[in-house]
């Protein structure tokens, strides 16, 4: 099977993410994964070669025909972010437009079948709110422009572990009022389906509890009793692996122990602390309940570090190495 052609988004051109493409396209982890196309401002590329002190060989196309990776990387060149109004480390709309427009045209050339799927850089969620955006984050956007609007969902990724979230940025006062057995049964079947995708077959999948204790049985809140519970059963019923609830404090211990290959979480923080703790700079999210292969590293633009060349690449490179694994799964 030959390698597949994947999009790698620059990201915000203020942030590590051109120069983190630049590490990885100079020491060959990309190339040797898959064959790249580069998408974004070929001189925000250029600016993040110059970053690390690197030269690669490259040059742009308007068509896949073009591309010839013997003679280096094609770049599809969105030509919007002139480098010298770019001020590194800064938020701006002008360069949230220019996040936009790496996810429209990664998106188009998805629907189009010139690429598989798309890696992309850490983008600036409210710059890109500032240049426009309605939705709530890149992931509503892409489900949006790949038309699935209502199966979308973040998933984030530590080594073999997933988890995925019912509730994700809401207050911690709204989050009870979301729980539903809906609502619920949706985020289980993401992580089943996610799993799946990447080969295996029965995934392992646990549910949260939201309460201390569990709720102690209806006495410190009644939401597992209510409708986790009962969402549990409505997924045993399909014949899938998944079991819970679970105590919050006690289900990431056994998870990360090799028990789970999913974690259902209620809300935004019960997973990413978890994840985050262990394993900060490694982590990866992927844009589930897409057609197409989407991830990205799970850290952002980090913006205090951006244009010094000190970015680590290994968030970045396991987020290369999960779109290739489901890529290849899909195929």
């Amino acid at each position: 099977m030959g390698k597949k052609v994947l999009g790698i988004l620059l990201g915000d051109a203020a942030g590590v993410g051109p120069e983190i493409v630049a590490k990885v396209l100079v020491s060959g982890v990309l190339t040797e994964a898959c064959r790249p196309l580069i998408i974004g401002d070929i001189r925000i590329l250029e600016q993040g070669l110059a970053i690390i002190d690197a030269k690669y060989p490259h040059y742009a196309v308007t068509d896949l025909c073009q591309a010839d990776w013997e003679r280096g990387v094609p770049v599809w060149d969105t030509g919007d972010q002139d480098p010298a109004r770019v001020t590194m480390g800064k938020m701006s709309a002008y360069c949230g437009k220019g996040d936009l427009s790496q996810f429209h045209a990664a998106c188009r050339l998805c629907l189009e079948g010139k690429i598989t799927g798309f890696l992309y850089g850490p983008m600036h969620k409210g710059a890109m709110k500032e240049a426009g955006m309605v939705q709530e984050s890149e992931t509503e956007l892409i489900a949006d422009l790949l038309g699935n609007p209502n199966t979308c969902g973040e998933i984030n990724m530590l080594g073999n572990l997933m988890t995925v979230r019912v509730t994700s940025h809401i207050p911690i006062s709204a989050v009870s009022a979301h729980l539903n057995v809906p609502e619920i049964l949706a985020s289980i079947r993401l992580a089943h389906d996610t799993s799946r995708a990447f080969g295996v077959e029965e995934p392992r999948i646990a549910v949260s509890g939201l309460n201390p204790h569990n709720g102690e049985n209806g006495k410190c809140g009644r939401e597992e009793l209510d409708v986790i519970a009962p969402a549990v059963a409505a997924a045993q019923s399909l014949g899938w692996n998944v079991t819970g609830p679970y105590p919050a404090d006690v289900v990431f211990m056994r998870a990360f122990r090799g028990d789970f290959d999913a974690v259902v979480t209620m809300y935004h923080d019960q997973g990413q602390i978890a994840l985050k703790t262990v394993g900060f700079d490694q982590g990866v999210t992927i844009s589930g309940g897409q057609p197409y292969p989407i991830t990205t590293a799970a850290h952002g633009t980090a913006f205090g570090r951006a244009g010094q060349g000190r970015a680590s690449a290994t968030a970045f490179e396991n987020a290369l190495n999960v779109l290739c694994r489901m890529a290849r799964s899909r195929a």
